[in-house]
C-alpha cells in the first residue's frame, strides 16, 4: 500500500506542474513605453506555448530576453503602444490549450494598477483604468487556496500532524503555531528581508514529514516524544520552514509592486483557508468511518509509514535534483 501512494502522489504532483500560473507583469516606465516580463510555466525541459498579445498596434522596442528559473522561463522586454493600454483587450494565446491560469498585473503612469485572472476557457480580457482593492485580494487569496490544494508536501506534513494531535483542542493550537509560523517567513521572505535557496528548502520540507511521521511511531511505541507533549513547538518550528517553501511559489508568481502588503495577506488566508478546508475534510472523513466500523491502531501505524515512506521518496529525489545542479 505504501508504494501504491507514492506512484499515485509522485504522478499527481507531476501533473500538478502545469496547473501553476503563467504571469504576466506590463509596467509603464513613460507614456506609452512599458517594460514587459512575461513569466511561463516549464513543462520537463520546455516551456508552455504561451504568448501575449494586445488589441491594439504595439511597437517592440528591446529583443525579447529569456532565462530560466526554477521551474519557469521568464521573458523581459520593452514595448511602446501607439493608443492608451486602458480599453485594450489582452490575451494569453495558447492558453486555452493548456491546464494552467495566468495572472495578469498592469501599471500604468497614472498610479493606477489592474490585476486579472485569465483562464484556459476565458484568455483574453480588457484592460480597465483601475480596479478595486478588493479584486486585487479575490485574485491573491485563491492563488493561495489553490497552492495549498496542491502542495501536496505540506497537506501531508498537517495529515502527520493529526495522527498525532487527538484532541481537538490541542490540534487548534497547533495549526494556529503553524499558521503563525509560516506567515511569519512567507512575509520575511516574500519581501526579501531572509532568502534560502529553493533547492535545500524543499528537501527539508520532505524530511520534516519524515520526521514527524516517526514521531506519531514513538507515540504509538509509548515511547517519550515533544510531539506529543508539546505539538504546538513542533508545529511552530517547522512552520517555519515550510513557509519558505510557500514564499517560493508566491515570488514564482509575482506580486503587485502598489499592492503587496494586501497580496501577501490574501494569499496568507487562501492557503488558511485551504489548509482548513483540508483538515474539516479529513476530521469528517474520520467521522463518517467511525460511525460504521471502529478503527484500528494499526491503521494510524500504517498511515505513518505510508506519510513516512511518500515523504522518504520525494526526499531522496529532492536531494538528487540538488545535486545535479552542482
Amino acid at each position: 500500500m505504501p508504494v501504491l501512494i507514492v506512484i499515485l502522489l509522485t504522478t499527481v504532483q507531476t501533473l500538478a506542474h502545469e496547473v501553476r500560473p503563467a504571469y504576466l507583469s506590463v509596467e509603464e516606465k513613460s507614456p506609452g513605453e512599458f517594460s514587459v516580463l512575461f513569466k511561463i510555466p516549464m513543462q520537463g525541459d520546455a516551456r508552455l506555448a504561451l504568448s501575449a498579445l494586445f488589441s491594439g498596434k504595439v511597437e517592440q522596442l528591446t529583443p525579447v530576453v529569456s532565462r530560466q528559473t526554477g521551474d519557469a522561463m521568464v521573458q523581459t522586454w520593452r514595448m511602446r503602444t501607439a493608443e492608451p493600454l486602458s480599453g485594450q483587450n489582452v490575451v494569453i494565446d495558447g492558453l486555452q490549450n493548456s491546464m494552467t491560469d495566468a495572472l495578469v498585473h498592469v501599471v500604468l503612469a497614472s498610479g493606477n494598477t489592474w490585476t486579472a485572472r485569465l483562464t484556459p476557457s476565458d484568455p483574453s480580457t480588457v484592460i480597465p483604468t483601475a480596479q478595486s482593492s478588493w479584486k486585487v485580494f479575490a485574485v491573491y487569496a485563491r492563488h493561495g487556496v489553490e497552492h495549498i490544494a496542491f502542495g501536496f508536501d505540506h497537506l501531508l506534513f498537517v495529515a502527520a500532524l493529526m495522527l498525532i494531535v487527538r484532541d481537538w483542542r490541542k490540534l487548534v493550537k497547533a495549526v494556529t503555531a503553524f499558521t503563525a509560523a509560516h506567515s511569519i517567513t512567507l512575509t520575511c521572505a516574500t519581501l526579501g528581508w531572509v532568502t534560502l535557496p529553493s533547492a535545500p528548502v524543499e528537501t527539508m520540507i520532505a524530511i520534516s514529514i519524515v520526521l514527524v511521521a516517526a514521531e506519531v511511531l514513538r507515540m504509538e511505541r509509548g515511547q517519550p516524544s515533544l510531539a506529543l507533549t508539546s505539538p504546538w513547538i513542533v508545529a511552530f518550528a517547522f512552520g517555519l520552514l515550510h513557509g519558505f517553501g510557500f514564499a517560493g511559489a508566491l515570488v514564482e508568481l509575482g506580486l503587485p509592486q502598489n499592492d503587496i502588503p494586501l497580496a501577501l495577506l490574501a494569499f496568507n488566508i487562501g492557503v488558511e483557508l485551504g489548509q482548513l478546508v483540508f483538515i474539516a475534510v479529513i476530521l469528517a472523513a474520520v467521522h463518517a468511518v467511525r460511525r460504521v466500523v471502529v478503527i484500528p491502531r494499526r491503521a494510524v501505524i500504517g498511515s505513518a509509514y505510508a506519510i513516512g515512506t511518500v515523504a522518504a521518496f520525494w526526499s531522496f529525489q529532492r536531494l538528487d535534483a540538488m545535486f545535479l545542479q552542482f
